[in-house]
């Protein structure tokens, strides 16, 4: 089963432990690796990026580490990949050129 660890129970997202394909059930984990919940994964997301623990709605804050980090551009479903193609950061604008080259 593939994993997840959230950060801070405010947290909306968790970042993937392994690579996730979709369909895989994932177990979501705290920081003391006790299992919080199982999402079912809507994406393919690479180690390391966010998978969405609830739905989000378009404009509503993105959270990580108990704190915004950016606000959902489009609506984001429970499980969905949480990325720059659906969160806009509040540290950094994003330019066209960088998001062509995510594509």
């Amino acid at each position: 089963m593939k994993k997840a660890l959230t950060m801070d129970p405010r947290d909306n997202v968790a970042t993937a432990l392994a690579g996730i394909e979709p369909g895989d059930d994932v177990e979501v984990l705290s920081t003391t690796r006790e299992v919080l919940r199982h999402v079912h994964a809507n994406d393919a997301l690479p180690l390391g990026h966010k998978i969405a623990l609830a739905d989000i709605a378009a404009g509503d804050d993105v959270v990580k580490y108990g704190a915004k980090i950016g606000r959902a551009s489009r609506q984001i479903r429970l499980g969905d990949y949480v990325h720059i193609h659906n969160v806009t950061s509040d540290r950094m604008p994003l330019t066209e050129n960088m998001l062509h080259h995510t594509r």
